[in-house]
């Protein structure tokens, strides 16, 4: 177990590095963004939600293409980006952009 905990210390992504603490410090956006989702739809800003998209798909390619591959980091870009995309969407269907299907038995009623 020492042995285990003394390679992950000394590891290229391991705690003494920036390859760490960057993915470390990405979990309080993930955290934020995951208490959001039982918010109103109507405090979402569509532009900064927007820009959250476009920042986590950009680090995820980073995370993936640098080397040692980073995988805590692309792990929390990839969590960012599907809570981003879900309240992104509870926004566009709040502004009408997506419609909530109904179904036909519904419609007829």
């Amino acid at each position: 177990m020492a042995s285990m905990l003394r390679a992950f210390w000394n590891s290229p992504v391991g705690p003494k590095t920036t390859h760490f603490w960057g993915p470390v410090s990405n979990c309080g956006i993930v955290g934020a963004a995951m208490m959001d989702t039982q918010r109103s739809p109507e405090l979402i800003s569509g532009n900064m939600t927007l820009v959250m998209c476009v920042y986590s798909g950009l680090f995820m390619r980073f995370a993936w293409m640098i080397r040692p591959r980073n995988y805590f980091l692309l792990g929390t870009h990839m969590t960012n980006e599907s809570v981003q995309l879900y309240q992104l969407s509870r926004w566009a269907t709040l502004h009408g952009y997506l419609k909530e299907e109904t179904s036909p038995k519904a419609a007829s009623d």
